[in-house]
């Protein structure tokens, strides 16, 4: 019988992030958010075209897999992760995270802000957990809290940082069994610095609570 192996391979990738505004001496906010499954960051980034341009500048990184979205070959989207050879894929994930922050680093006055939304979630949290990257804001958008992070993994974070679950009350991948779930995480991982808000919406962005940020 003829089996077959799987190897690994080391080789240098590139890949792209989106910015919107100008980092310059009046920038307050500094925003770092990953986007969802399906999108790409140049588009996921037009959610902040609202923002102060003189107050706010805006990174957003781009999911490494891109694939064609409908049997039209139409529109490309991307993910971050999936079951096969997560453990691999997270670390290039989280090394791609290392050099875009490094590429545009905030300045120590500025305020951090670090959003995950849908499958960003998971992106955003492991790479704090595995970096111990301070912040000062947290937004935990509609997504899922992976399941192997745990309170030691945020010890390191400042009294002061405050951490939002966000998500919308008619959102159609959330039921109660699962929002339960995921409420219980955030208050096992964040304790009190835990802030939770319920809009009107089903799996959007919510707008309002960036603004209100």
């Amino acid at each position: 019988m003829i089996s077959s192996k799987e190897k690994e391979v080391n080789y240098l990738h590139s890949n792209s992030y989106s910015t919107l505004f100008e980092p310059n001496k009046a920038t307050k906010n500094y925003w770092l958010a990953c986007h969802g499954l399906g999108y790409l960051s140049k588009y996921f980034i037009r959610y902040f075209r609202f923002l102060e341009a003189e107050k706010n500048f805006v990174i957003c990184p781009q999911a490494p897999s891109k694939y064609y979205q409908g049997s039209d070959f139409k529109y490309v989207g991307a993910s971050w992760l999936t079951k096969e050879n997560t453990l691999i894929e997270t670390e290039n994930v989280l090394r791609y995270l290392d050099e875009v922050y490094k590429n545009e680093a905030p300045i120590k006055e500025q305020r951090r802000i670090f959003m995950g939304y849908s499958q960003g979630v998971s992106v955003i949290l492991r790479w704090m957990a595995s970096r111990k990257v301070q912040c000062n804001d947290l937004l935990i958008h509609s997504g899922s809290i992976p399941k192997e992070l745990n309170a030691e993994d945020f010890n390191y974070l400042n009294p002061t940082t405050k951490v939002h679950l966000i998500y919308g009350n008619k959102d159609e991948y959330i039921n109660n069994e699962k929002l339960t779930h995921q409420i219980n995480s955030a208050k096992n991982l964040f304790g009190e610095r835990l802030k939770i808000t319920e809009f009107d919406g089903n799996h959007q962005v919510s707008k309002d609570f960036i603004q209100s940020l």
